[in-house]
């Protein structure tokens, strides 16, 4: 079977949006909203508390996205839901009145497309949350219920807040407020898939799905894909799998995953003995121990063995989400690592994905705090957000670090430099995670690449050629880039 997967996914920065975080609109359609009281937007986080950012403010900062360069957003779902990130839906076809229903949705929608930026939506379809329609008719009717097999209900009476009883129903990793669906119900498969359709006739341009792994009937995701491509063949659909995804990445389900087998190496790597071990040893990936270039090349290799390269093209990579502390804080503020970091990501294969304020040094530790307000301007660490500019730039200038061929030249030490090629484009990255500057020299290379790129487009470092030979000269922890 030949994969197909959506070529403007392979040409795509993506930029993860937390909607209550990420700016605050001017529309006067919701002025009863203004006597909801948000906290303070430059106060921490709370678990429960909500900041008022909606989607009439994503409209009002597209100009600055498309400056930014980026060309599609990944939204935290954005439905009706009693939870600042939403991931307990109320209501699948009404979005958040909080965030400007519906309407807000369709104009942002339309403002997007024309620049040309795409729209992809969390979708939620694991679990469902109690105040869900068919939930709480249960919870109001109990056994006379007709939707009780929407549910997993394993006796009477449900107990959906009183922790001191059994819930007496399936929930998501225990959690009584995110009742399970029954997927075996032909109902239940049929709602969902429906869903699905109905925001993509309404204008958006694919799913990200959340914890599909926990749907296992047989089945399911590929009738999933099947409905949403009648819909729109180009739509993108991304699963949030955090380890070795082969299962669902055979070309009849997803066309791609959240690739943390990237982020936990190249953390590993770059950051090394920085890594705030209390940051991450209780999330579902591994940015530790620290790596050398030679781990950090193998674990990349194998990465791009694991699936095939139309899958390799579609991946959605990244360095931290709503589900992780952010780099810059794992880290524990180095800088350098974000810079090595991000020249890792937006130069590998797959779409790079950049989690809201990253780009502005916006820092956080683990959930609730990695979702802070996006800072003002006069906040922003704009030496981050030149050299993200430039990055992003440098990867839409070049086909090469968008569909071209991956191909490790050096790996020993701390020093870490590979090539990506594709026809005549040819760019050569170099990474010193040392603290001590690299003389190096590489045999070769211009016969490897049956090119010499020369042309510093990246970093402050040295490069010159003798022959076929490469002699680079990088200070401690920099990096650069030759095209």
């Amino acid at each position: 079977m030949q994969i197909q997967t959506p070529d403007w996914v392979k040409h795509a920065v993506f930029y993860q949006i937390f909607p209550d975080r990420f700016s605050k609109g001017g529309q006067p359609l919701q002025r009863i909203l203004n006597y909801v009281p948000p906290e303070a937007w430059d106060d921490p986080p709370t678990l429960q508390g909500y900041k008022g950012g909606d989607l009439w403010g994503v409209i009002d900062r597209l100009d600055y996205l498309q400056d930014l360069g980026i060309n599609a957003i990944y939204f935290t779902p954005v439905f009706q839901s009693a939870s600042n990130h939403r991931y307990h839906t109320h209501d699948y076809y009404q979005v958040d009145p909080l965030l400007g229903g519906n309407i807000a949705l369709e104009k942002l929608l339309d403002a997007a497309h024309k620049r040309e930026i795409k729209v992809v939506l969390d979708g939620v379809f694991n679990h469902a949350s109690r105040g869900f329609f068919f939930f709480h008719d249960i919870l109001e009717n109990g056994p006379y219920s007709p939707w009780l097999d929407w549910f997993q209900i394993q006796g009477w009476p449900l107990s959906a807040y009183d922790g001191s009883k059994p819930a007496n129903y399936v929930s998501w990793t225990d959690n009584r407020a995110l009742p399970t669906f029954n997927h075996a119900n032909p109902a239940v498969r049929e709602y969902i898939m429906e869903i699905a359709e109905y925001w993509l006739k309404v204008g958006i341009d694919g799913w990200r799905l959340d914890v599909p792994f926990e749907i296992t009937v047989p089945g399911f995701w590929q009738e999933f894909r099947d409905r949403v491509k009648a819909i729109n063949p180009d739509a993108y659909i991304v699963g949030e799998v955090w380890r070795d995804a082969r299962e669902w990445l055979d070309g009849t389900q997803f066309d791609g995953v959240m690739n943390y087998l990237f982020t936990a190496p190249t953390i590993a790597f770059v950051a090394g003995d920085r890594v705030d071990i209390a940051q991450v040893e209780d999330r579902s990936y591994d940015p530790y121990p620290p790596l050398f270039a030679p781990e950090y090349a193998q674990k990349i290799q194998e990465l791009l063995a694991l699936y095939p390269w139309e899958i390799q093209l579609t991946q959605l990579n990244l360095l931290d989400s709503h589900d992780t502390a952010r780099v810059i804080s794992i880290a524990q503020g180095d800088k350098p690592s974000v810079e090595l970091c991000t020249m890792l990501l937006l130069t590998f294969p797959g779409a790079p994905s950049i989690y809201y304020g990253d780009e502005v040094g916006l820092v956080g530790a683990l959930d609730p705090d990695s979702r802070r307000g996006f800072p003002n301007e006069a906040l922003w660490d704009q030496e981050i957000l030149a050299y993200h500019r430039k990055l992003i730039a440098l990867r839409h200038a070049h086909p090469a670090l968008r569909t071209g061929d991956y191909t490790i030249l050096f790996a020993e030490r701390l020093l870490y430099v590979f090539a990506r090629r594709l026809g005549e484009d040819v760019v050569i990255v170099a990474i010193n995670a040392g603290t001590e500057p690299i003389h190096q020299v590489i045999p070769e290379v211009g016969a490897k690449l049956q090119r010499s790129p020369d042309r510093l487009l990246y970093g402050n470092a040295e490069a010159t050629w003798q022959g076929q030979e490469l002699t680079l000269t990088l200070s401690a922890r920099s990096g650069l880039i030759l095209g």
